[in-house]
């Protein structure tokens, strides 16, 4: 240790001497010592130590760790799963550089101890899976002994920081997704099995957080009286059979309760809900915790609802229970053709390549078409909570939700053609487009990670939408312009604003755009007017310093006064996690301002500040001239100071 300790001081000492053009030359170095140190015994103590001189000789110079006040903890996780070695060790230095500062024994400049500290739990929380489970044979193969090297490192942290911190910012951030009732629930599944297993140890204490984790196991293991010690399916099944009404109805209300004040499903819940199928429909409605719009809907379609169960329901599935559940309270069975439509996917024989999709994503069991049904009712209850993945294919994203939300009966088509027949067709003002005859669309790769319904249709959709955009490619301005209203629907308007003159990437007519923005969709200057259908919109996303990172495809859902009388922009946002910090005070909502499940919200002048492309009816002005020019300053100086700095015409 002593030798490469040496080594190490002699790289620090040889990039602070270095001029700030010499600094990447002396890097290697430096990187290379702290590897060798890093897999030692002891490595993280001897590094944690020089910290201040690393940071101070100019280790961090020009990247985000220089500046930690705006580090966020939940991307901890990709650098420390990074194949890039340099990666892990800056992520690795900057987390140990925090400890210090945590503990007092460095005043840092930019961060205070207390949000080092709480920093630090948030990333232990955001990684807690690596302190449980060692390198996987993928991790073993792209990081090779890196992979124990961050392992040590949230060992170190956790002995400084405590469990009981962490584990109450876990519980905080799982409620804080839960809040948005996402479709894929899987990550926070693990998340929970993670506490459990730290919950069950005696040396851990989860002192003023145990409460909350135990609400959140129970949800998943140990919903009920009958289920309460996590006692397997089947032992399950069978304490059923020797119930009476009563007791199952007292089962059944417990699961719906979790279901609805939680969002998840426990797998015992489609262990009761399936031999529910044997009694009547209330009992039924009691499992699904229906209002008397949901009991009606399910009294005229008992038929429908109970062959759905039968198909789609199953433990693998059970996740689905609450999407059925939320559809049925939607409603949307009333419109003519959705019943219809559904009883048709009932049948729908998958094709080959479909089946093969669905397997190689979600396993063999249950079937493809079960996958394919529970994915479908999960998308219909919940159109909000469709996700991109880690895909380009944030329009994709949008458009499924929006007809989801909007147009269920043309989701459902879609779907059928994807699933059936390997091939979407749309239409780009009068000529055919077809999925099958697209070239490449946004996605270089297939994507993996989506929700059954998405993972068959979006790369249909991404082919036809970047062929309409390759059919605009001629054309003068934005191609959204013409795009968006033929990809998404008749309901997008077909006036078009845009603050960003495409060929030189700068601002441009920003009064303008921002005059006709407020009279658009601000209810005091549209005639106190709502928005009718949900409309495209895209956004400029900026990081938590105000940066600009990139062009985004929102739904503006609707505009109205929140609880504390503010006016509020509630839009959907096909990215994952839609509570996000874009800098200079702009922090998305997702809860306590009026958002409704699976919204994100902004008050409506930080909004337009992140606002670049937006579509509207042209036939219903509202007034321009109303809006007051000392708000119209507020917005104007949101964009100079963020994505707009560098935009600002000659």
């Amino acid at each position: 240790m002593e030798r490469h300790l040496a080594k190490l001081d002699d790289a620090i000492g040889a990039l602070a001497d270095a001029g700030d053009f010499g600094k990447q030359v002396k890097l290697s170095r430096v990187f290379g010592a702290l590897r060798r140190v890093l897999l030692l015994p002891g490595g993280c103590i001897a590094v944690r130590s020089r910290a201040e001189r690393l940071e101070t000789a100019g280790l961090f110079l020009g990247t985000d760790w220089a500046r930690p006040q705006i580090l966020i903890p939940s991307l901890s996780g990709g650098s420390l799963r990074s194949t890039n070695p340099d990666t892990v060790v800056l992520e690795t230095v900057s987390d140990l550089r925090l400890l210090e500062v945590a503990k007092g024994a460095y005043a840092h400049p930019l961060i205070s101890a207390e949000q080092a500290h709480h920093h630090l739990s948030q990333v232990l929380a955001a990684n807690l899976s690596l302190l449980f489970t060692p390198p996987s044979e993928i991790e073993r193969t792209q990081q090779g002994r890196m992979a124990q090297v961050s392992r040590e490192l949230l060992r170190h942290l956790v002995e400084e920081v405590g469990y009981e911190k962490v584990l109450e910012n876990l519980v905080d951030e799982i409620w804080r997704i839960l809040r948005q009732r996402p479709i894929q629930v899987d990550s926070v599944k693990r998340m929970i099995t993670q506490i459990a297993v730290a919950r069950s140890s005696p040396d851990i204490d989860l002192g003023a957080g145990a409460l909350g984790a135990d609400r959140l196991i129970s949800s998943l293991y140990g919903t009920t009286e009958a289920c309460r010690e996590d006692p397997g399916v089947e032992v399950y099944r069978t304490r059923l059979e020797t119930m009476d009404d009563s007791a199952l109805q007292y089962e059944a209300a417990g699961f719906a309760r979790s279901m609805h004040d939680t969002g998840l499903v426990s797998p015992y819940h489609a262990v009761l809900l399936r031999f529910l199928l044997g009694k009547g429909e209330y009992l039924l409605g009691e499992a699904l915790g229906l209002s008397s719009t949901g009991r009606e809907c399910l009294l005229c379609y008992h038929e429908l609802v109970r062959q759905l169960i039968e198909e789609a329901v199953h433990v693998e599935t059970a996740q689905c229970i609450y999407g059925l559940a939320l559809m049925l309270e939607r409603g949307i069975l009333y419109q003519p053709p959705v019943a219809p439509a559904l009883w048709r996917q009932l049948t729908l024989q998958l094709s080959a390549y479909s089946q093969q999709r669905l397997t190689q994503v979600f396993g063999p069991a249950p079937a493809p078409r079960a996958r394919l049904l529970s994915g479908m009712l999960s998308v219909l209850g919940l159109p909000l909570g469709i996700g991109q993945g880690d895909n380009p294919t944030c329009q994709s994203a949008r458009a499924l939700s929006m007809w989801a939300y909007n147009d269920p009966d043309y989701l459902l088509q879609t779907l059928a053609w994807a699933a059936r027949d390997d091939e979407v067709v749309m239409h780009f003002e009068g000529e055919t487009i077809s999925s099958r005859d697209s070239v490449a669309g946004v996605a270089t790769a297939l994507p993996m990670d989506l929700d059954p319904v998405s993972l068959l249709v979006v790369p249909h959709l991404d082919r036809i939408y970047a062929e309409m955009g390759r059919r605009c490619v001629d054309r003068e301005g934005d191609p959204h312009r013409w795009v968006n209203p033929e990809f998404h629907g008749w309901w997008s308007g077909r006036g078009f604003r845009i603050n960003v003159d495409v060929a030189t990437g700068n601002l441009t007519d920003l009064d303008e755009f921002l005059r006709h923005f407020y009279a658009s969709y601000h209810p005091f200057h549209n005639g106190n007017q709502p928005l009718i259908h949900p409309q495209p919109a895209g956004v400029a996303v900026t990081d938590s310093a105000a940066r600009f990172v990139g062009w985004h495809a929102i739904t503006v859902l609707r505009v109205a006064l929140d609880p504390q009388e503010r006016m509020r922009v509630y839009f959907y946002n096909p990215n994952n996690d839609s509570g996000q910090d874009w800098g200079d005070g702009v922090v998305v909502g997702t809860a306590g301002h009026g958002e409704r499940f699976g919204e994100a919200s902004l008050p409506f002048e930080q909004f337009a500040s992140r606002l670049y492309i937006f579509h509207f009816d042209p036939l219903e002005a509202g007034e321009p001239a109303s809006v007051d020019r000392e708000e119209l300053d507020r917005v104007v100086g949101y964009i100079h100071r963020s994505w707009g700095a560098d935009r600002l015409p000659a």
